[in-house]
């Protein structure tokens, strides 16, 4: 190894600056965390992402693979990950802390940088630029962008611009804050989402009065409670079949064959249901010229339901949003319109909720572990507890303002992450100096 003159902002090469370079196995294992300080784990490519370093990002390894304290990862590493998807692919990430016997996998490579001659905050930075990352980028390697990988090789060679240790102590302690903020916003996140669950489901089984509160639990108050097949619910609700509230039959959609080319219309694929509800894409061109296409076209506010999937995901639900030009829904879907009793967002909610999807998951047909359906018969069937529709808006008022500030904390680890991006791409650059910005 040869040793780097002290002249400012050195050309080296990523080899230059570490003590060694490790990858580790891509076994089978069991899909769950480490239970004790006996097992090890090998991490996922999710524990590095441009936001941090998440340790909980891991599964436990085969018995026949513990050990291996060769590529464990310690305190100081920089991980980068090295196969996936290419936007995936050599996503950088410095490790401050950690938990014993975590192991990278055959899909990362771990570097531990010489302290004398870089910092790890200094170095995940310098890999994370403009330059190196399109050197990495440039010597990928794949069949498909879905599935890209790089030799290790090519990380060892990458070509930085070092700054010199004392400047690299000054950008290090700004790494350090900004990093140490986007963790403390996104533990809130975090929070926020545990709490927003708690929310759903005191709303879904207490609801709001009409003085604007959750009743008291029944355990307080059993006068406001009755007893259904769902458990107790508010004296004031309904309880009955989903049919009660939908105007008519849920229609089934129609899948034309793809055009191949812009029509100007367009058809949802079965993944634009998700477990958070409507996401458009998996968008296909529909052809022109089909009197069946506009059968299935869709409005704003309208309520999809999937009606063929695998179990898990059969009979997922959410609330169309217009995509920009005309749209239609596949035979896998169905429309569901509520009546003047029910709000689609509100449905969508019920639907959403762990006792609808126990009961349309016991009821689909099919294999289990493949494809599974469900009819508009078992949707209309489905038991569901409903409120008058003042009640429904109050509690979908209360939702809006949790999702409000879920989105507002979300919002600001993006504007932290591209400040920090922005930032060290002019200090680790030269183009800004840290002795000025930290005077």
């Amino acid at each position: 190894m040869r040793e780097l003159a002290a002249s400012p902002w050195a050309e080296v090469k990523v080899a230059d600056v570490i003590e060694r370079h490790f990858c580790g196995p891509s076994p089978d294992c069991e899909e769950r965390p480490v239970f004790d300080d006996a097992e090890w784990g090998v991490l996922k490519t999710t524990a590095i992402t441009w936001s941090g370093w998440n340790q909980d990002a891991h599964k436990v390894l085969p018995r026949s693979y513990w050990g291996r304290e060769g590529i464990e990862v310690k305190a100081g590493d920089v991980l980068v990950t090295k196969a996936g998807p290419r936007h995936r692919v050599a996503v950088v990430t410095h490790v401050p802390a950690t938990r014993r016997q975590l192991v990278v996998s055959g899909k990362m490579i771990g570097l531990r940088p010489r302290s004398d001659l870089v910092l790890p905050e200094v170095l995940a930075g310098l890999l994370a630029l403009g330059g190196p990352q399109k050197y990495i980028q440039d010597r990928t390697t794949g069949m498909a962008e879905s599935q890209v990988n790089f030799a290790n090789d090519v990380l060892l060679h990458t070509p930085l611009r070092l700054p010199p240790k004392a400047e690299q102590t000054g950008i290090a302690r700004i790494a350090r804050t900004l990093d140490t903020t986007i963790r403390q916003t996104e533990a809130i996140i975090e929070k926020l989402k545990q709490v927003k669950q708690g929310l759903l489901h005191d709303l879904l089984t207490r609801g709001i009065d009409a003085n604007g509160e959750l009743r008291p639990p029944q355990s307080q108050a059993p006068h406001f409670y009755k007893d259904s097949p769902l458990g107790w619910i508010p004296r004031e609700w309904s309880f009955g079949p989903l049919s009660c509230w939908l105007e008519g039959r849920p229609k089934n959609g129609y899948s034309p064959q793809p055009a191949g080319r812009w029509t100007g219309i367009q058809m949802l694929g079965l993944g634009c249901l998700t477990v958070g509800g409507f996401e458009p894409r998996q968008l296909k061109d529909a052809p022109l010229g089909d009197p069946l296409v506009s059968k299935a076209f869709l409005v704003a506010g309208d309520l999809l339901m999937s009606r063929a999937n695998t179990r898990e995901l059969v009979g997922l639900v959410g609330t169309y949003r217009d995509v920009g030009t005309p749209c239609c829904y596949p035979d896998l879907m169905m429309r569901l319109t509520p009546n003047v009793k029910a709000s689609a967002a509100f449905l969508e909610l019920v639907l959403r909720s762990p006792q609808s999807r126990r009961q349309i998951q016991a009821s689909a047909s099919g294999t289990s572990g493949s494809m599974v359906k469900i009819s508009s018969a078992i949707v209309m069937g489905l038991g569901v507890a409903m409120p008058a529709l003042a009640e429904q808006g109050r509690i979908l008022e209360c939702l809006v303002a949790s999702n409000r500030r879920l989105k507002a904390e979300a919002a600001l680890v993006e504007q932290l992450l591209a400040v920090k991006s922005g930032l060290m791409d002019d200090l680790l650059t030269g183009r800004v100096r840290v002795t000025s910005l930290l005077a």
